[in-house]
């Protein structure tokens, strides 16, 4: 088991190396998506002569906020540069308790702010974002709202609309015109998310796309800062594993995206905040991302919220698609969104969402929902302990058998033949080789399934549970892992394995209890309340089956085994005259 876990933990490393292609560079910036059918390669503004026409002037005189806001969400713009200067989500906490900023400031502050426009000329660019516009209304306002701002000076002319509603969506339509000539300009979420305040949320974050129904989801080493893919996209943008900033355009078929991947010493920018204080003092990526029209003129939907399953399968994209797929469970994945829908069921069972009770339930749920489990397994766990004792029934034969081959080498000849044998003697005895296997092999990909869900799902985030804050979480005071050591080891105890060599099994019954709290001692508390609480009820369950008669007789083949290994002569030795080894004179 030790093996398997770790071979598909290096194996999904190289599975999502080759499945997630590197983005070009950006001395090549403009290239097709995987599943693109666009064939422009030009980043620059459709061609025109360019006249020394001024337009009027339109440029405010003083720098102002507005505010607009509805139950979900207040966001805070500037009419410099138009652009978001705060994203605040109402219902949700950051690390010091207070409401979440989905602006990362300090990224923000250099790299640009939500919902600036950027070109393919830096000059350009910096002049969008730095210009005073004139906007539609200051103060604050109350969705559903709309919101312009409008910039002039010289040839350029730019108006940035956006309009809000009452969910996490909102829409945006800018347009930047030069001697009156539309410039690609895109709309920009340049700099991460507000949320990451660890090392491990800003590994977490990505480049999310989907183009004709196939979504990727890229991480920073895949991404080059400046790289441009074009469309057809149904939606794009940035998030991590819980929060999301993605662009849904009006017209996919004209949609074209720019990744941003920057570098940033999380420690200097605690340091500048009103966040905790974090030690680490190493540059972290922070990824971005850009979309807009190849026409000029940028018409597109924006969701910037957490990622619940119920919000995404409610949003629905230009092309008919929904942002359901955002949430990405890994290779398990189709396995890891059935257990979380079943949890989530449980959740809904236990705590109706009219009580106002959610975070408390969700440990509770985890409980219930792995009893539910490990009940629904108990028939094959009965099964395997019949195939065990089958097995175990016509094992002197089986060692006959090889006695009379003497053992042949896997190359040898005689070894397909001994084989064979060996597989008639079992299938006319109904034993299976894989009999034994099945519940191992079915809760080995529901273990794995749930050691990636934990940490990618909203909902657990923030969760308490008792001494537990967090059950996307480690345990803060390791009193999961440490009773994770003792039941596993019970579990073993607890379970004859009459065909496993005693010292083999001494061996598993120490290294496995270790190395399954090891793997649990900084990962999501949820996991290793999972884990325990199945842990419990396999002891339950075993204790139980030892007391019926196919418990009794698989003890009584596990003592003769052993008293057999005991009574056995080293190699070199003969056996004392009158003995019995093995069955044999």
């Amino acid at each position: 088991m030790m093996i398997v876990m770790l071979g598909v933990i290096f194996g999904l490393q190289y599975w999502r190396a080759q499945r997630n292609p590197a983005l070009e560079s950006p001395e090549h910036p403009a290239v097709s998506a995987p599943a693109a059918s666009s064939t422009s390669s030009a980043p620059s503004a459709p061609a025109a002569a360019h006249s020394t026409t001024a337009t009027p002037a339109v440029v405010a005189a003083a720098q102002t906020t507005t505010t607009v806001e509805n139950e979900l969400y207040r966001i805070t713009f500037s009419n410099r540069g138009g652009q978001v200067t705060s994203w605040i989500l109402k219902k949700q906490k950051d690390t010091a308790g207070q409401p979440l900023d989905l602006v990362h400031q300090g990224a923000a502050q250099r790299f640009g702010y939500p919902l600036s426009l950027y070109t393919y000329d830096d000059a350009l660019t910096q002049q969008l974002s730095s210009a005073l516009y004139v906007a539609s209304a200051s103060g604050t306002i109350s969705a559903p709202a709309t919101l312009t701002f409008k910039y002039s000076q010289g040839n350029l002319s730019v108006t940035k609309t956006f309009t809000f509603g009452d969910t996490y969506v909102i829409h945006a339509d800018t347009e930047v015109l030069r001697d009156g000539v539309p410039v690609r300009a895109l709309l920009a979420w340049p700099a991460g998310l507000g949320d990451a305040e660890t090392a491990t949320t800003y590994a977490g974050a990505q480049i999310d796309t989907n183009a004709n129904g196939k979504t990727e989801h890229l991480s920073f080493k895949k991404i080059s800062g400046g790289a441009t893919l074009n469309g057809p996209f149904d939606f794009a943008g940035v998030s991590d594993q819980y929060f999301g900033a993605v662009f849904m355009p009006d017209q996919p078929d004209d949609a074209s995206v720019v990744t941003f991947e920057h570098q940033i010493d999380i420690a200097k920018v605690k340091a500048s905040t009103d966040k905790t204080p974090v030690t680490a003092s190493k540059e972290l990526p922070v990824l971005g991302a850009a979309v807009g029209s190849t026409t000029g003129h940028t018409q597109t939907s924006l969701f910037v919220g957490p990622k619940y399953v119920s919000v995404l399968k409610n949003i629905h994209t230009a092309g008919g698609g929904t942002l359901e797929p955002l949430l990405d469970f890994g290779f398990f994945g189709p396995i890891g969104k059935y257990l979380f829908l079943g949890l989530r069921a449980v959740h809904s069972w236990i705590a109706p969402r009219e009580t106002g009770v959610h975070d408390f339930s969700w440990g509770w749920a985890i409980i219930i929902f792995t009893f539910m489990i490990n009940i629904v397994l108990l028939p094959l766990r009965v099964q395997g302990m019949k195939s065990a004792v089958k097995m175990q029934r016509i094992q002197p034969q089986v060692d006959a058998i090889k006695a009379r081959y003497k053992n042949p080498k896997p190359t040898d000849p005689k070894a397909a033949e001994m084989n064979a044998e060996v597989m008639a003697l079992q299938k006319a005895n109904g034993v299976s080789m894989l009999g034994g296997c099945i519940p191992s092999l079915i809760q080995l990909p529901l273990l794995f399934a749930f050691f990636t869900m934990m940490t990618k799902v909203v909902e657990l985030r923030q969760a308490h549970f008792f001494w537990l804050p967090d059950l996307s979480a480690a345990d803060p005071y390791h009193i999961l892992p440490i009773l994770m050591v003792a039941t596993s080891f019970l579990a073993q105890f607890y379970t004859p394995s009459p065909g496993v060599d005693p010292q083999q099994q001494k061996m598993m019954a120490f290294v496995m209890p270790l190395f399954s709290g090891y793997l649990t001692w900084q990962y999501a508390s949820g996991l290793a309340l999972y884990w325990n609480v199945g842990n419990l009820v396999m002891i339950a369950t075993q204790l139980i089956m030892n007391q019926t008669s196919l418990g009794r007789e698989m003890k009584e083949i596990a003592a003769k085994r052993a008293r057999r290994k005991v009574a056995a002569p080293k190699p070199g030795q003969r056996a004392p005259a009158g003995k019995t080894i093995q069955g044999r004179k």
